[in-house]
């Protein structure tokens, strides 16, 4: 059993066929600058190379965890009927983006598929710029194959007919001083191509480490949204995990967690869709035994109040909770590693098998599978879809699909004290979580703003 071994950053990406393997190597920098800040830890995989799946039973004895599998969630989430009607996300594509990728992620999905009786779908990979050959010795390259794994898993799980694209940088993220600029590039690049409908992107970077953070000068995040605004102009739609350290994150060196509430971009950012954690509690068939609660485990849900963007118009309805300042989470998926998805890699050859994995980088691909399946339902893309989240909220008593997290539970992390999960919008799960026979088609029927 391996504890808590962390990855480094996750984001989602789409292509077409044309653009399969393209090489990008050539591609223009962006002329901005690139920041200092490293990336919010964004995955968690507690058991790692088990030989087979266990049951939740099994796991309590072993590791004393649930673990779940993608059967289990699809029940919590009421996935079963939509796909009964054929809305599977067909026709649909979801963009992961990470550093390096997995080599072996093709082979790992159809694994991980055949294991639970799903359809497999291939996997389309875009590299951007000299992507070195992937060595299973240096960990932070498994480290970003283990979030493509499971970013990957996870979104076929909810969208099991959606085409998948993973854009692998040459660059990571976690060295500090390069990494955004080269993933903002690579999503920019997409989208101005019309390949992808949702980008589902679980890295991060706290917001006071960003050159000038200090003096208020926010120019070095606010120049990096080039590729959200020609998102929100295409009508693709663009999420972000919450992070995985509560009220608070990293500082700059990666280690580090600040002793104060901070948040993190670009989960913070007004054009992306902030996704937060939820701890789920099923029996072996998926049912619920009790309501979800927030994940604060091996990591927390993070969630707070911006210190860079002030409040959304979006968010006018919760000003009372947010203030004056942008809040996160948006909406919650499942994100605990109590609690967590089984996932099956075999990028590093000492450790081939199962894990069991958690945090927000697995929240944000669940989610973009919804949001896939939306697309479908409704035959185009539903596109930034943050004010249309919180109409269906404040229409939630109509059977919108948004499922209230109110048990009290918090994301209180590293000795900073988080945000309670009450009734109604919190800085813990956000509008809460999702009913998908409900949420999906609710969604379906927003028009992309524009």
């Amino acid at each position: 059993m391996h504890i808590a071994r962390t990855g480094r950053g996750v984001a989602a990406a789409t292509a077409v066929a044309a653009l399969a393997v393209t090489a990008l190597a050539n591609a223009a920098p962006a002329a901005v600058p690139h920041t200092l800040a490293v990336p919010a830890v964004a995955g968690h995989t507690l058991v790692h190379g088990v030989s087979s799946p266990l049951s939740s039973e099994q796991c309590q004895a072993k590791w004393q965890i649930n673990c779940y599998n993608p059967l289990q969630y699809r029940t919590a989430y009421d996935l079963n009927a939509l796909y009964k009607k054929g809305v599977t996300g067909k026709g649909r594509t979801i963009v992961i983006v990470d550093s390096y990728g997995s080599p072996t992620v093709q082979h790992d999905l159809d694994v991980y598929s055949k294991q639970f009786g799903l359809p497999s779908t291939k996997v389309k990979v875009v590299k951007w710029g000299h992507v070195p050959a992937f060595d299973p010795k240096n960990e932070d390259m498994t480290g970003w194959a283990g979030e493509t794994t499971l970013d990957v898993e996870m979104a076929h799980a909810v969208a099991p007919a959606a085409k998948i694209v993973v854009v692998e940088t040459a660059v990571s993220e976690t060295e500090g001083t390069t990494g955004l600029p080269e993933m903002m590039d690579a999503e920019k690049y997409l989208i101005d191509r019309g390949v992808g409908d949702v980008i589902s992107q679980s890295f991060g970077a706290t917001e006071n480490t960003f050159p000038g953070f200090d003096k208020g000068d926010f120019s070095s995040i606010k120049n990096l949204r080039y590729a959200f605004k020609d998102a929100d102009k295409k009508h693709v739609t663009v999420l972000a995990a919450s992070g995985d350290g509560g009220a608070t994150d990293l500082q700059a060196d990666g280690k580090t967690y600040y002793k104060k509430r901070v948040n993190s971009w670009p989960s913070s950012d007004p054009l992306v869709t902030s996704v937060g954690g939820t701890q789920l509690h099923l029996d072996d068939k998926g049912n619920r035994v009790k309501p979800d609660s927030v994940y604060n485990d091996y990591g927390s849900g993070g969630g707070g109040q911006s210190h860079v963007f002030t409040r959304p118009s979006f968010q006018n309805g919760v000003k009372s909770v947010v203030g004056s300042r942008r809040g996160t989470p948006d909406i919650s998926m499942a994100a605990a590693v109590n609690g967590g998805a089984w996932i099956y890699s075999s990028y590093d050859p000492t450790a081939v098998g199962w894990d069991v994995s958690g945090g927000t980088s697995e929240a944000t691909p669940l989610f973009a599978g919804i949001v896939a399946l939306a697309d479908q339902a409704g035959g185009h893309r539903v596109g930034n879809i943050q004010q249309a989240l919180y109409d269906l909220y404040s229409y939630h008593s109509k059977g919108t699909g948004i499922v209230d997290v109110k048990d009290g539970t918090n994301n209180t992390y590293e000795g900073v004290t988080g945000y309670k999960a009450v009734k109604g919008y919190d800085l813990a799960t956000g509008v809460g979580t999702l009913d998908a026979l409900k949420f999906v088609p609710a969604l379906a029927k927003q028009q992309p703003r524009g």
